[in-house]
């Protein structure tokens, strides 16, 4: 008998919150002592502990840049972007040295929200592309399979720095494509 814990990142389109989901299988047969959720943001060196009212077992929570320290003005009125980057999320019951699950998530909501608008300004009708169209989609194609490649990289492969390394590449490919007067 014993907890098997579990959490979910939602990917979402609003880049203002981190969506995580309790996807925990808890024994019946054992007490529920003090749920712990800590994250540590990109960039960030020590975690921050979640208040305790918002985690119970199959919870469902929205973190904000508030909730996390990133934002200290306006939280009750304008929410500010989260950053993209690798969040470190640790979840624990009691005693929390042996209950514990610990996830790197690789946030690329920025990065996509970018990668879509350029969809949307891309000249597409329900025919062939001209070559022009068909190399930029080529592209974008290969820019949207390094994202996913950063994301695996970081979350399936435990591999947060050349996660990282992919997520950048990702990053200058878009820059390159934006850019009108680069070479």
């Amino acid at each position: 008998m014993r907890h098997i814990l579990s959490l979910d990142v939602i990917r979402r389109k609003n880049c203002e919150i981190l969506s995580i989901d309790d996807t925990s299988v808890y024994s019946e047969d054992l007490p529920i002592d003090c749920p712990t959720l800590s994250i540590t943001p990109p960039g960030f060196s020590a975690s921050i502990p979640l208040d305790e009212t918002m985690i119970a077992p199959g919870f469902r929570i929205n973190v904000t840049a508030c909730v996390l320290g990133i934002q200290s003005s306006g939280c009750g009125t304008e929410l500010k972007c989260l950053p993209d980057g690798i969040y470190v999320l640790k979840y624990c019951v009691s005693p929390c040295d042996q209950v514990y699950v610990e996830y790197n998530h690789l946030r690329t909501c920025k990065i996509r929200k970018r990668y879509e608008r350029i969809l949307c300004e891309l000249d597409l009708s329900a025919c062939e592309p001209s070559s022009e169209t068909e190399k930029k989609l080529s592209l974008l194609k290969k820019i949207d399979m390094y994202i996913k490649a950063a994301e695996a990289k970081v979350e399936e492969c435990h591999e947060p720095k050349k996660g990282m390394e992919l997520y950048t590449y990702a990053k200058k490919l878009l820059n390159k494509f934006e850019c009108k007067t680069c070479q």
